[in-house]
């Protein structure tokens, strides 16, 4: 197996390639990053023996099938090549096109895009049916999820292929459509814009609707947590991009907040604040009480007992927009039942898939809670025609 591109998604493909038993080949044009993103690679493997997770033999024989490539070229005998460059379309297709050059008509080339369309990046290859998406999720080493996405050309056994080299590699392949944020990007967008707007109109503070999701919902983190960990001009970023290529879907309005927030410099950890303050010697926020419920909490008296009486409204918009936007994945082809729900899971660490959700809410609850906030509000709360019919309506 191939990689383009030695960062951190890079590094941790090529890391987990050789783990999977397969001769890994690291490439980049850049001298000093391709070393480091090998010597990234074969840290990880070392620590996983140190924790157990590997024997020091078989973390050894991982290593020494790690291998640099600082010419392309050297790719020429792999059988799949994954890029891992940056999210620009110019520079892919560019990549593509110097790989159809070097490697076997047969060679399944795949791109580790998140945001860009794979019929878009294939659109000027000369075998498209052999470009598909394979798209990773960060750090590779800890998740376990991989989407394989089909292009309008990509072949079946491009895509069989590129399967089985991700059950190889230990994840679990989920097959999706070409279409925006393909599964599991696009069915976490109303847990962080829903609360947005709760918050921007003054239902609840940050803190309250992160803890909320914690102690009712079993989120790991709650969602203004989880926008400074990644950068909060990063999770901006996306939602412009999917208002964009959507051509202004209402569900997928960014929100003022956020802007604002980038404007003021406050991205979350990176820079010390964001929606929280990360300058003290202390945690960001108290702990929460431990609970002997189970979690998610869908009764009403349960959730408002455990985590505030705003917890039943708090959480009821947030599962309710959740569900419905895996209603319109589902409705719209993007993907199975079973692989959106282990999608959410497996990619962002729910507790409950967004379609199990809607089941344990009850559809007709969380049909009758978007019909009254479409009332409020507008469009951007639609139901889906396959969660109406789920709620019998």
């Amino acid at each position: 197996m191939g990689v383009v591109g030695s960062g951190t998604m890079g590094a941790g493909i090529a890391q987990i390639a050789a783990q999977g038993g397969m001769e890994a080949v690291l490439h980049d044009s850049d001298g000093a990053a391709l070393e480091a993103g090998l010597e990234r690679a074969r840290a990880g493997l070392e620590r996983s023996a140190e924790k157990g997770r590997l024997s020091g033999e078989a973390a050894a024989s991982a290593i020494a099938r790690l291998r640099a490539a600082p010419g392309m070229e050297a790719l020429g005998g792999c059988r799949l090549v994954i890029e891992a460059a940056p999210e620009r379309l110019d520079l892919k297709r560019e990549l593509f096109a110097g790989l159809e050059a070097i490697c076997d008509p047969g060679a399944v080339l795949a791109t580790n895009t998140s945001s860009l369309s794979v019929t878009a990046i294939a659109a000027e290859a000369e075998r498209p049916e052999r470009i598909v998406g394979m798209h990773f999720f960060n750090p590779p080493p800890a998740m376990k999820l991989v989407e394989i996405v089909a292009g309008d050309e990509s072949s079946e056994d491009a895509l069989a292929a590129a399967t089985e080299a991700g059950e190889a590699m230990g994840r679990t392949p989920i097959r999706a459509r070409d279409a925006i944020g393909f599964v599991a990007n696009r069915c976490a967008r109303p847990f962080t814009l829903e609360s947005l707007r709760m918050l921007g109109e003054g239902v609840a503070e940050h803190e309250e609707i992160d803890r909320v999701c914690r102690i009712g919902g079993g989120f790991r983190m709650g969602p203004f947590e989880l926008m400074d960990l990644i950068g909060v001009e990063v999770n901006f970023a996306v939602a412009q991009s999917f208002w964009e290529q959507s051509f202004g879907e209402p569900r997928w309005r960014p929100h003022p907040l956020q802007q604002r927030m980038v404007a003021s410099g406050r991205l979350g950890r990176k820079t010390g604040r964001g929606f929280y303050d990360y300058g003290g010697d202390g945690p960001h926020r108290a702990p929460d009480p431990e609970l002997e419920a189970e979690r998610p909490i869908f009764d009403e008296d349960e959730l408002e007992a455990a985590a505030g009486p705003r917890a039943p409204e708090i959480l009821g918009r947030i599962g309710a927009q959740i569900a419905n936007e895996a209603c319109f994945a589902l409705g719209e082809g993007v993907a199975s039942a079973e692989d959106i729900d282990t999608a959410m899971k497996l990619g962002f660490n729910w507790p409950l898939g967004p379609l199990a959700w809607g089941e344990r809410l009850g559809w007709s609850r969380a049909l009758g809670t978007l019909e009254e906030l479409r009332e409020l509000h507008g469009d951007g709360y639609r139901a889906a025609r396959l969660l109406r019919e789920r709620a019998g309506a």
